[in-house]
């Protein structure tokens, strides 16, 4: 059942630059009956209580309830919303059920990672020899930063976010400096540089500094396997970034007022939220209510706020906003403690200036290590996935599973 989970997110993850809705029901139905088989494979263990299920479960039930009433402006918008809300429902249900087994719960974190490093390769070559083209074959509309299946530059470095951390923990927790993970680390952050995604560069560069900050204060790691570590990583990011270059990133940066529109889109989600700050215009309405609240026109449909926390209080209210608030302190100290959970964090703060969460394939990213993170809770005495291994024994070699 891993593998089938791990094949349908790199399917919904290859497919993204699809306009037509087939896909997105492929995954949306595909996820729902894994739970179902996951649900009934596990109705005789005792199912432990984890924070998640209760923002995740409030979302659609919120949703079903503003349709149910009226309180929505746009109906059709409603229900899609409800069954993308759902879809990231089951995929954590799934996800926690079988991650409650550590050893499952490592391999799916090194298919995320190799899915990730190949992709990062793919989609780094892809954008300076395919002319937008996706996989070199399909028209995508685009002539540049067409990044492997996405389309957007921003949701490819959410992408990136969610798992560069899973790399970096590999790379420095090692009693020897690992030359793979530190390639598979710089060749990700490079791809981003590549994409010439502003905060994806800050948000993936502050990984990196956690990373290495959180594993150089843990105990049972040496300064002499630090430095070389840093050494490593350094080397193979130099490397890396020399070879994409840093022009067109740089040339964004030197904007002179990259933040415009979407100051704009704030004010006039501000605006929405207050006009309907307890029950929000109804889930995935944003793009229909906002003409009545739009204060530039600027001769493009406007589909999202490209703020996921105003939009979602906005289509919700304040106590839609609020609960996925709580997910997110939730996540914090677990996510810090594991390091390699990092990726949440970075979402969620993407999040402020653009719409991670828009899509069912990518939001399940950061959900899925969500999953990981709950299941890793309620199991911490579980061997082999310590944020922080002890001292290994030197006559003994190093773990090489993840």
């Amino acid at each position: 059942m891993p593998s089938l989970l791990a094949a349908l997110f790199f399917f919904a993850i290859l497919t993204l630059w699809v306009s037509a809705w087939w896909p997105v029901a492929v995954f949306e139905v595909g996820i729902c009956a894994l739970t179902a088989a996951a649900l009934l494979r596990a109705r005789r263990s005792p199912f432990p209580f984890t924070f998640p299920l209760v923002p995740l479960t409030f979302a659609p039930a919120w949703g079903v309830f503003q349709w149910l009433t009226g309180r929505t402006v746009y109906s059709f918008d409603t229900r899609s919303a409800i069954a993308h809300w759902t879809a990231f429902l089951a995929v954590f249900l799934c996800a926690f059920l079988l991650f409650r087994d550590a050893p499952v719960r490592r391999w799916f974190r090194a298919a995320m990672l190799w899915f990730a490093f190949l992709l990062s390769i793919l989609a780094t070559l892809q954008t300076f020899t395919s002319s937008g083209k996706v996989f070199w074959l399909f028209p995508s509309g685009y002539t540049d930063y067409v990044m492997g299946p996405f389309l957007s530059r921003n949701h490819y470095a959410a992408f990136i976010e969610v798992v560069l951390p899973i790399a970096l923990y590999e790379a420095s927790r090692r009693q020897r400096p690992s030359v793979l993970y530190c390639a598979m680390a710089a060749a990700m952050y490079a791809s981003v540089i590549a994409s010439a995604s502003r905060a994806g560069m800050l948000l993936a560069t502050a990984e990196i500094a956690a990373v290495i900050a959180l594993v150089s204060i843990r105990g049972g790691v040496n300064g002499h396997r630090i430095g070389a570590t840093l050494l490593g990583i350094f080397a193979s990011f130099a490397l890396f970034t020399a070879l994409v270059g840093w022009g067109n990133l740089w040339n964004r940066f030197r904007a002179p007022d990259p933040l415009q529109i979407r100051r704009q889109l704030v004010l006039s989600t501000l605006h929405m939220i207050a006009a309907h700050p307890w029950f929000g215009v109804g889930l995935g309405a944003w793009a229909t209510a906002y003409p009545r609240y739009a204060l530039i026109d600027v001769g493009l449909f406007a589909n999202q706020a490209h703020n996921d926390w105003l939009q979602w209080t906005a289509e919700g209210g304040l106590p839609f906003g609020l609960m996925l608030a709580a997910l997110f302190f939730w996540c914090l100290r677990p996510a810090i403690s594991s390091v390699w959970g990092l990726g949440v964090i970075a979402v969620f703060l993407h999040a402020l200036v653009d719409y991670p969460f828009s899509r069912p394939a990518l939001g399940s990213c950061p959900i899925l290590i969500l999953a990981m993170l709950a299941a890793w809770q309620c199991g911490r005495s579980a061997p082999g996935d310590h944020p922080s291994p002890p001292p290994l024994d030197p006559a003994s070699p190093p773990t090489p599973s993840i």
